[in-house]
């Protein structure tokens, strides 16, 4: 928003200095330049945010820790435990510390976080800290 004042307020200035000089700015790019920096002030970005999941082995458990880029966490949202076959093997959500547990699986899986359409994360059973097989 900075650089847009800034713009705009080189642009002023340039039209007071054309109008002090007895200049007269072509109105066809006044208007053009006064749309542009209107319409780019109106195209606010979007405040996107993507969801994360880390999980690691510890004390003979699978434990995740989930949450978003905007620092909001995922207490709620489901979590399943799936093995290569597309199987549920086991299911859960996300308690209120952002955090759920699975028992350890011995075939190959991976952990699906679904908070909804383009917010999924798929930890594969190889990315598990502290998991040797």
């Amino acid at each position: 928003m900075t650089l847009l004042f800034t713009l705009y307020s080189s642009f002023l200035r340039v039209l007071t200095q054309a109008a002090t000089a007895g200049r007269r700015p072509y109105k066809k790019q006044c208007v053009n330049v006064s749309l542009s920096v209107i319409l780019l002030a109106l195209a606010t970005p979007s405040y996107a945010h993507f969801p994360f999941c880390e999980c690691t082995m510890d004390a003979g458990k699978i434990q995740c820790k989930a949450g978003f880029s905007d620092g909001s966490g995922a207490s709620g949202v489901t979590v399943d435990l799936i093995s290569y076959d597309e199987e549920i093997i086991q299911q859960n959500q996300f308690s209120e510390a952002s955090t759920a547990e699975f028992a350890p699986y011995e075939g190959e899986f991976y952990i699906l976080l679904d908070a909804g359409p383009g917010h999924t994360v798929e930890v594969d059973w190889h990315d598990i800290q502290g998991l040797n097989r």
